[in-house]
């Protein structure tokens, strides 16, 4: 378990003991025989989160990418500083909308790389920045179009090329007038609206996955059993979760009470450092609100769908207690006000990132054995491992 640091607020240290002495509680007092999924509340339980949440939730990213579309738009017909903050801060409220359904890897996120073309990341390989300074360098006309887009990488039609037109390298050009560069933007943010706009159809579609996700059952080719369907929606909360701890937390974040030094340790070998450009959306400063929101859509849809009527009825504290470790996650990432390399290099934030990366680690191991457990998942089988 990696160092708490001095620096941790008062506020978060009180909500501390429950995260790392809770584990062993539970080992001692769980009750090794649990009377398994509630299936008469399962029905309920899948329409919440499709009609409550997920469908909520693409049609909230619809209208913000839109939004984006038009200030893009309206940045490339009048070049100015005022327009190139407007359209900032429609991608970062794009960002923040994706934040909370980007949870969702299941059905139309798997098809049509449209996952990774909304958001690919991580990208530890640097392709998504190489191919887009090709692009601008050869000012190549085939960007300059949502369908052009569409036949490219994956890497450069999506948040993050987009990020960097807007703050990255150059960025001061757009409030001047560089047309190739805001006519690049725009194809992007169209792009984005499309790729929502298919998100949102095919939740919304008569007998589509939506429906699916509702009517679990023999005939239904998703989920036959209300087995298969619990295991479905705990999952994204077990696979969530994990991902905000490794390819959100982790990919920056080297751990320890202060930044480590350029010296090799005793070993000889390279010790984990902190990355702060491997963090998600690190230009715009974009990372903790993102990670914040990333666990807001989490706990919206454990709470939304009503997921601790599927607990027994003797285990319903197990739900108290994920709801409160979702809300001491939540609250340290939205305190982590500053960018990530501020954060890192500041005792009390660097704190803050390590008591958010010790809850999600606990959210996992609740949802995954605990919930999971507690409903009849739990022997052989493993959400954290995709099984």
């Amino acid at each position: 378990m990696r160092t708490f640091t001095r620096g941790l607020s008062l506020a978060l240290a009180l909500a501390l003991p429950l995260s790392l002495t809770a584990p062993a509680a539970r080992a001692q007092d769980a009750n090794p025989v649990s009377p398994g999924l509630n299936e008469a509340a399962l029905p309920g339980v899948m329409e919440k989160a499709v009609t409550g949440f997920i469908r909520p939730g693409y049609a909230a990213l619809t209208a913000s990418t839109q939004a984006l579309g038009t200030a893009t738009q309206t940045l490339c017909a009048s070049p100015s500083k005022d327009n190139l903050n407007a359209a900032r801060k429609a991608f970062n409220d794009v960002v923040a909308k994706w934040s909370r359904v980007e949870i969702l890897r299941v059905g139309p996120a798997l098809e049509e790389n449209r996952f990774e073309r909304f958001l690919f990341f991580p990208d530890r390989k640097g392709l998504a920045l190489k191919q887009l300074q090709a692009i601008l360098s050869t000012k190549d006309k085939t960007a300059l179009t949502a369908e052009g887009l569409k036949g490219k990488s994956v890497a450069i039609q999506g948040l993050g090329p987009l990020e960097y037109l807007l703050y990255g390298t150059g960025n001061e050009t757009l409030a001047t007038g560089d047309d190739f560069r805001c006519r690049y933007a725009m194809a992007i943010a169209a792009n984005l609206g499309s790729i929502a706009s298919e998100f949102e159809a095919a939740w919304k579609a008569p007998g589509g996955i939506g429906d699916a996700w509702m009517k679990p059952g023999a005939n239904n080719p998703v989920f036959r059993t209300p087995q298969e369907a619990a295991g479905a929606l705990l999952g994204v909360l077990v696979h969530g979760a994990e991902t905000v701890q490794d390819q959100r937390i982790r990919v920056f974040f080297g751990g320890g009470a202060t930044p480590i030094s350029a010296e090799p340790n005793a070993t000889g070998k390279d010790p984990i450092r902190d990355k702060p450009k491997s963090a998600p959306y690190w230009r715009s400063a974009n990372t903790f609100p993102s990670i914040a929101d990333n666990l807001q859509g989490l706990s919206d849809l454990f709470a939304i769908s009503d997921m601790a009527t599927l607990l027994p009825e003797g285990d319903a504290s197990i739900a108290g207690s994920i709801a409160f470790v979702f809300r001491s996650a939540t609250t340290a990432a939205r305190a982590i006000n500053a960018p990530v390399d501020a954060a890192l290099a500041d005792p009390d934030l660097r704190g803050k990132i390590t008591f958010l990366e010790l809850n999600t680690n606990d959210l996992v191991d609740r949802l995954n054995h605990d919930f999971g457990g507690a409903i009849g998942l739990g022997a052989g089988f493993s959400f954290a491992d995709g099984d």
